[in-house]
């Protein structure tokens, strides 16, 4: 596809609604008071991102742009998968900067985890050290989609085995107000765990007092029932 169309997007992403979905969305996501949520399935919003991923950047910014749920998730989709099949460093670097510039768009936590690990996360696993930089830059900003994009982005980088960043991130963000950040923390530390459990474990008992409880039980909920009540005792009782 060569050609593709704003317009035909918007369409299809209307006759793929279904009410069910959106009251479910309604209930999990607590979307702005201006937003509007159509009811589509993730699947379909990825398998659609597929069939459009030609879609020239201007459109995928007005994408971004809309006050549509799922046109936003549609454009973050889009780019995705426009970074996944880039040839070029260079080219995959001005989609990470595109992204970073419209971090305003990417208001909810399923627009965060469904971005943050596919359109950052490449260019944090192949570019230079400091391309790290950046999770300090989002960790760092008061929005918190930022915070969480810091968090999230890692995931790619536990992919690949490499587990400091976001270690380094559960210490700078322990103490952010915001449960959706702890949330994420604990989520990244239980994908570390799957990985290198006695890490995780070593990390958990060394910073125990730290870290905010629900951290500790997500990042706990794939240890063995004994030793993950263990450590939940232990958090709740300081």
């Amino acid at each position: 596809m060569t050609i593709v169309s704003l317009k035909a997007l918007r369409a299809e992403l209307r006759d793929l609604a279904e009410p069910g979905i959106r009251a479910q969305h309604m209930r999990v996501l607590t979307p702005a008071d201006d937003d509007e949520l159509l009811g589509v399935r993730v699947p379909v919003l990825r398998e659609l991102a597929r069939t459009y991923r030609d879609m020239v950047l201007d459109d995928v910014d007005v994408l971004l742009h809309s006050r549509v749920h799922e046109e936003r998730f549609a454009g973050l989709l889009v780019l995705a998968e426009r970074v996944r099949t880039a040839s070029h460093a260079a080219d995959r670097k001005a989609l990470v900067d595109f992204y970073l510039a419209r971090t305003d768009c990417v208001d909810n936590w399923d627009l965060v985890d469904g971005s943050a690990h596919v359109v950052l996360g490449p260019w944090l696993v192949d570019g230079p050290l400091d391309t790290l930089d950046v999770l300090d830059e989002l960790a760092a900003s008061s929005w918190l989609w930022d915070r969480r994009i810091a968090v999230v982005a890692t995931l790619a980088l536990i992919r690949e085995g490499r587990f400091e960043p976001t270690l380094r991130l559960a210490l700078t963000l322990c103490r952010d107000p915001e449960p959706l950040i702890h949330k994420a923390l604990g989520w990244m530390l239980r994908e570390i765990g799957r990985r290198d459990g006695p890490l995780m474990v070593a990390f958990l008992e060394r910073h125990l007092a730290e870290l905010p409880r629900i951290t500790v039980r997500y990042a706990t909920e794939r240890l063995a029932p004994a030793e993950r009540a263990r450590f939940v005792r232990a958090r709740s009782s300081r």
